[in-house]
């Protein structure tokens, strides 16, 4: 079955445009999902909405958008007045800049698309679009509005195809010097640097996306499972958590059970004896 298009537009380039489709890249649909039970009867509960001081529900019709001010007191916003404030979608990807690939953060990656041609008219220009990327090693930075908000995205070639990932606005990206500031300042010695070089060394491979299995979706799968066998399933056992005491002693076991070389040795060359005097 044909994946469904998210978004249908045109990839324009100065005076070269491709018409185009976005399909999602990543989804969380397989994902196992629970509904919520009245223990008591075995029937699905509902949510609805109530007034926070009657506590009476609220129908749909008279639900409307407010803007706290201050505690208590809100603007309200008519649906129709949202509509209208929204940006119009002309429909249109249209490139701004070209960077290089490496170039943007990656803090600022939201959510990836796959970006392909609609139809064998576009495919000469679709392919000179991600032939061009490839050659240049570059990425397109587009604008356009998508699921009724102005998006900006990064378009780079992937495989035959492209992809197109939307960035977050930079006043949602927080700033990592706050998150560090409270990091000290510490030079690691050449001994050390060597056991955690080596360590890297012999746990070098490829990204495998197929070999990190989701371990609670497993976990869940085989629960529901049982419940629905009647069977039970033994308690987890807990992790066992150790206690680095000596982080040099402990970068020492970690390249021996590392078990493909010898852990190097100190790099810092042994002081000369002291020659007595006379």
């Amino acid at each position: 079955m044909a994946p469904r298009a998210n978004w249908k537009g045109t990839l324009k380039i100065a005076e070269v445009a491709c018409p185009v489709a976005l399909y999602t890249a990543a989804s969380t649909s397989d994902r196992i999902s629970f509904h919520t039970i009245n223990r008591a009867t075995g029937n699905r509960v509902h949510r609805e909405f109530v007034d926070s001081e009657t506590g009476k529900p609220v129908e749909k019709d008279d639900q409307v958008k407010g803007y706290e001010l201050s505690e208590g007191e809100h603007i309200i916003l008519q649906p129709e007045e949202i509509a209208a404030a929204i940006p119009g979608s002309d429909k249109v990807l249209a490139v701004e800049a070209f960077l290089p690939c490496g170039e943007v953060d990656d803090t600022y990656f939201d959510k990836p698309y796959y970006l392909a041609p609609t139809g064998a008219a576009a495919a000469e220009a679709f392919a000179l679009i991600r032939d061009g990327l490839v050659a240049t090693k570059t990425a397109a930075i587009a604008r356009t509005v998508l699921f009724r908000r102005m998006r900006t995205v990064m378009i780079r070639a992937h495989g035959n195809g492209l992809i197109a990932t939307t960035l977050n606005f930079d006043y949602e990206v927080r700033s990592a010097e706050d998150a560090f500031k409270s990091i000290a300042k510490i030079k690691m010695d050449g001994e050390m640097l060597d056991l955690a070089r080596h360590i890297i060394e012999t746990k070098s491979g490829k990204f495998d996306p197929a070999a990190f299995d989701d371990r609670y979706e497993a976990a869940l799968a085989d629960l529901v499972k049982a419940k629905s066998e009647g069977r039970k399933i033994a308690p987890r056992p807990e992790p066992k958590r150790d206690t680095v005491v000596d982080l040099r002693e402990a970068l020492r076991l970690s390249a021996q059970k590392s078990g493909k070389a010898k852990a190097p040795r100190s790099s810092k060359k042994p002081e000369a004896p002291k020659r007595k005097a006379g």
